[in-house]
């Protein structure tokens, strides 16, 4: 076989090899025989502060484990001569007082190669090392990013679940892909069955023509839609209830999904109809009061996306202190001038206390009963004056459990103050009161 006539120090070359290799002698001790230029700043130590001296005195192990971890891969290639890959393991390295010293955390991959003689003998070790450090701290981050991202969705589901008002979104196409238990509830209907346009087998057929037509134009329109239908109960009457849905938009302004929500307004509609066929100016007071009646259900049934933008006042408190945890928009509207997340009920809402919410909640909280109330007075100093202004709410204190544990009281309710008032006036001004 030709010769060349140039002379290969392979010494030299060996050191010059673009990664990370350390030849290890394959002595009981692992003494270091050379290292490359690479693993030379890799590692943070000089070559003549590492080559002949025993590998873990060379480069002692962060810990037992990690030494236990090299030291049985050292052996593997020992007794197979066979290349074996170590797991993942920590391998602090001291840096140099000039870089301020120290122990800096380091992870490493490595893979222990046999070098064999022409006689098939052990003759070295060779460690082919790479700092994984970085791709190991993105792995972590991305972990804790996925849990952080389980917890929101499993706590965004929690308080779809929770919800005492039907709730559904629908697929840019309008089909159907979700509903809460509540609908569920009120249809008697499993999920499959309702799915897609299933839905309509509940609207009453008197109602269907309109809705769909609604439904088709909203969603030609990409618009709100907010409409009554009479929707059928398990039991198989048909109830009014008052629906909206809300598209939701990516950043270019295109519908990526609906959400709606649904509350059973039956009794309210019934109760408007019986009081107005008891005064003589019916026909006059009919369109006039239903329309005041709409605009106050418009005003506090302004579904938000999902449950962020919901009209209903909704709340969250934890634990038996009863300490907000969430607010929404349209409940911190009632309070402009106070800070309420972080804050217990007593401290944020002290006219309360007195007038016995504080008993309602810890009687939630204690029995796990739910308790609901209906057009309740309340007084509220709605304005920071420090004057009490009266109020009418339609609420539901409801315990939620953690792991099952009492964890707090979700709080859902509806301002009726309007209502109550107008209702109080018709009554005023019937032929009784004359």
């Amino acid at each position: 076989m030709p010769t060349s006539s140039f002379p290969v120090d392979y010494q030299k070359l060996f050191h010059a090899l673009p990664d990370n290799f350390l030849l290890i002698a394959p002595d009981a001790a692992a003494t270091i025989v050379d290292n490359t230029n690479s693993h030379v700043g890799v590692s943070m130590k000089s070559r003549e502060e590492a080559v002949g001296k025993p590998f873990f005195e060379a480069y002692p192990a962060s810990d037992e484990a990690s030494a236990a971890t090299i030291r049985e891969s050292h052996e593997q290639v020992r007794r197979t001569h066979q290349p074996h890959t170590m797991p993942l393991i920590r391998y602090d390295l001291e840096r140099p007082l000039e870089q301020g010293g120290g122990l800096e955390e380091r992870y490493w991959e490595a893979t222990h190669y046999p070098i064999l003689t022409e006689q098939g003998t052990l003759e070295f070790i060779l460690q082919r090392t790479q700092d994984v450090t970085e791709r190991y701290r993105a792995e972590l981050r991305s972990q804790q990013v996925q849990r952080e991202l389980a917890e929101q969705q499993e706590r965004t589901r929690f308080i779809l679940e929770s919800l005492p008002v039907m709730v559904w979104t629908n697929l840019p196409t309008g089909e159907t892909d979700y509903f809460n238990p509540r609908w569920l509830e009120f249809t008697g209907r499993s999920r499959e069955e309702s799915l897609g346009l299933g839905w309509l087998e509940d609207i009453h057929p008197d109602d269907v023509a309109a809705t769909q037509r609604l439904w088709n134009q909203a969603r030609d329109n990409n618009s709100e839609l907010q409409m009554e239908y009479r929707l059928r109960r398990h039991d198989g009457h048909y109830r009014w209830v008052l629906v909206r849905a809300l598209p939701r938009r990516n950043a270019t302004g295109e519908v990526t999904m609906w959400v709606g929500c649904g509350t059973d307004i039956h009794d309210q509609k019934l109760m408007v109809q019986e009081l107005l066929e008891q005064n003589e100016q019916q026909a006059l007071l009919s369109d006039q009061s239903y329309q005041a009646f709409q605009q106050v259900q418009q005003q506090r049934e302004t579904f938000y996306n999902l449950f962020m933008q919901t009209p209903a006042l909704i709340c969250i408190l934890r634990g038996p202190e009863h300490r907000f945890e969430f607010v929404n928009p349209p409940y911190q509207r009632l309070f402009p001038h106070r800070e309420l997340v972080g804050r217990t009920v007593a401290e944020a809402l002290p006219e309360v206390v007195e007038q016995g919410f504080i008993g309602l909640l810890d009687g939630v909280f204690t029995t796990g009963k739910t308790f609901i109330g209906n057009e309740v007075q309340i007084a509220l100093d709605r304005d920071g004056s420090g004057q009490l202004q009266r109020s009418y709410l339609n609420f539901t204190y409801q315990l939620f459990e953690e792991q099952g544990q009492k964890a707090g009281i979700t709080v859902f309710a509806y301002d009726v103050t309007d209502l109550v008032e107008a209702r109080q006036a018709l009554e005023n001004s019937g032929p009784d009161a004359r």
